[in-house]
């Protein structure tokens, strides 16, 4: 078992830019491959980024490319997501995830099984 708790999540006007961190309880935190995804209203739960676990590799949305960044510390049990140029449309519940059983990056939410309980980005214009 696993509990992931998000941090970091508020308003932000047009261009700014905010770092979102997850915290993981339990001491395997290395052993899981880690995701950030997001839920506007109204929308399915989408793919943000995801990252290996020992932190080499790292993989985007096509949405975010070139804008968020995704790390973690394994020592600290954190992942963490940079988020600059922020828009509008980036505005959403964001969800950090951990998949204990691919050991793959997957772009899938069916792939993660725990997840946090989110917190909200606001982007105003």
């Amino acid at each position: 078992q696993v509990q992931l708790v998000e941090s970091g999540g508020g308003l932000v006007q047009a261009g700014g830019s905010l770092r979102l961190s997850c915290a993981a309880s339990g001491r395997t935190f290395s052993s899981y491959v880690m995701g950030w995804f997001r839920q506007a209203p109204g929308k399915e739960r989408e793919f943000v980024a995801a990252i290996t676990r020992t932190g080499g590799g790292t993989y985007y949305a096509d949405s975010v490319k070139g804008r968020f960044t995704i790390s973690r510390d394994n020592a600290k049990s954190t992942v963490y997501l940079q988020m600059n140029s922020l828009k509008p449309e980036d505005t959403a519940v964001y969800y950090c995830a951990a998949d204990s059983i691919t050991r793959e990056i997957g772009t899938s939410w069916l792939a993660y099984d725990y997840w946090g309980q989110g917190t909200q980005v606001t982007v105003s214009s």
